[in-house]
């Protein structure tokens, strides 16, 4: 068994300090062999790309062309690193580095779930409705994209689900206080590593279900869960990040329960005891999170988006 190195030593998570280091290394880049380099990668033929590259490249930016950008609407070169939420400067700014910059652009940092009246970079969106106007980018990704090495066979897990939250949100309450003494159920208020009841990363990949509801937007675990040998359970997303949420397919790549949480009992039974179906839910949700691993492919198509977004909002784009 290879060294899990993330688990020894960083408890499962992505740490700070490494991705301000690439940050940091990020700043060193000349801006001119970035230009050459985005030149070589968006200059190629597009329908050499695979089929599935082109669609998530249209997933992220479903704009039409000559769509007006707001007011607000900044050049590249005008853009200032903010007092607070730093990471979505640092993340928009890898692959903004890339262009012209008097080119212009709109972000909207933060838990985005409504869709802006133009234009605009955003990490999250409705998947409901006309969402075209959102257009995403992968922001807050050392938050959001973690993904882990899970040694823990599933059948040698907890038949069990676990969840720790501060349970804040109205619909989060309600699923705790419906199933916190159900004997199916392992969950706890809390969310801070002093809390008494807190549960690290690792200490979750001990059960075969882990609670996957969303928060203010997206579900933040949802990205881990999916790359271990546990289940994610949760009702339909209604908000999508870069991870296309939107695109999950339910009972195939997590344990989809209804809105009111009326048939967690009846479905973890039944994934309990068909030990095979679980495992087919595992599988498949690693072969989603593999898509995510590919740096280069990843380059590339933030690339294409932001291309797509100059473009569709009547820039002109010279590489």
């Amino acid at each position: 068994m290879n060294l899990n190195f993330k688990k020894i030593f960083l408890k499962n998570k992505n740490v700070k300090f490494f991705y301000y280091l690439s940050v940091f290394g990020r700043q060193l880049r000349p801006k001119l062999l970035l230009r050459k380099k985005a030149s070589v990668l968006l200059n190629k033929n597009q329908t050499e790309e695979s089929e599935w590259v082109r669609f998530r490249i249209n997933y992220y930016n479903k704009l039409s062309p000559q769509q007006p950008l707001s007011d607000q609407a900044i050049q590249i070169k005008d853009y200032k690193m903010p007092e607070k939420i730093r990471v979505y400067y640092f993340d928009s700014k890898e692959y903004l580095d890339y262009f012209d910059q008097q080119l212009k652009f709109q972000i909207l940092p933060g838990d985005i779930i409504d869709i802006p009246d133009k234009p605009a970079l955003v990490k999250s969106r409705p998947i409901a409705g006309d969402n075209a106007n959102s257009v995403l980018l992968n922001l807050d990704k050392s938050r959001h994209f973690n993904f882990i090495t899970d040694h823990v066979a599933f059948q040698k897990k907890k038949n069990a689900l676990v969840g720790r939250s501060e349970f804040a949100q109205v619909h989060r309450e309600l699923f705790f206080q419906k199933y916190h003494k159900h004997p199916l159920c392992d969950l706890k208020r809390a969310f801070k590593s002093s809390d008494p009841d807190y549960l690290s990363i690792t200490g979750h990949l001990s059960y075969k279900f882990i609670l996957a509801l969303e928060g203010n937007d997206v579900a933040t675990n949802l990205k881990w869960i999916m790359s271990s040998n546990s289940i994610a359970v949760m009702p339909m997303p209604k908000y999508e990040t870069w991870f296309m949420e939107g695109s999950l397919i339910p009972d195939h790549h997590f344990i989809c329960i209804k809105e009111d949480y009326s048939d967690l009992e009846e479905k973890l039974n039944y994934f309990i005891n068909h030990e095979d179906a679980a495992k087919c839910i595992v599988k498949n949700a690693h072969e989603y999170v593999a898509q995510f691993k590919n740096k280069k492919l990843e380059d590339l198509i933030s690339l294409r988006v932001l291309q797509k977004y100059f473009i569709s909002t009547g820039q002109s784009v010279n590489l």
